[in-house]
């Protein structure tokens, strides 16, 4: 396994963790300790892209478990604020947010057993940034009616982006789940 690989595989062993500091009191500040580890891992997914274009160490099974584990990430993210009542994200936005996410896992599993591997596309890669950075608005939860706007615009930016980053991708790819091979 290559190094851009295993900091793909830390950043999904970091999610439990992540989970742990958002949903317990167990420490004072408990939410600081998972806006930390959720920023972690968050950026070892520019920095595993960055080594695996750099070094020449680009792989099929990155390719496939990056995006795997920015989901893994984003959607844990979700499920926890939901469970917060008073975190702004509607449940209806978390439910086309991680559809979105099984629609493109499923497609994406289709097409490599057809041995066809799809890498994810700019639209993806911006919903990413833009689900993680809406994220880390919502776990840190600063009260202000500024705050409190940046984040709502966040979350409909998120929501958006995600829809259009879908239709983009089943578009681009489409002619792929039409050949005969799959």
């Amino acid at each position: 396994m290559n190094l851009p690989n295993k900091i793909t595989m830390l950043r999904i062993i970091m999610i439990p963790f992540f989970v742990f500091f958002m949903l317990t009191d167990v420490v004072k500040y408990s939410n600081y300790i998972a806006v930390i580890v959720f920023i972690v891992a968050s950026l070892t997914d520019t920095l595993d892209g960055y080594i695996a274009r750099k070094y020449n160490l680009v792989s099929n099974f990155g390719k496939f478990m990056d995006p795997l584990a920015d989901k893994l990430l984003v959607c844990s993210a979700l499920i926890c604020f939901v469970s917060i009542p008073e975190n702004p994200m509607p449940v209806w936005g978390v439910i086309i947010i991680i559809s979105r996410e099984f629609i493109i896992s499923g497609f994406r599993l289709v097409a490599s057993d057809a041995g066809v591997v799809l890498a994810a596309s700019w639209w993806g890669k911006v919903k990413t940034v833009t689900q993680m950075v809406m994220s880390v608005l919502l776990i840190v939860d600063f009260d202000g009616t500024v705050i409190n706007t940046i984040e709502l615009i966040f979350i409909y930016a998120a929501i958006i982006l995600t829809v259009v980053s879908l239709a983009d991708y089943l578009v681009k790819n489409w002619k792929i789940m039409q050949d005969g091979n799959m």
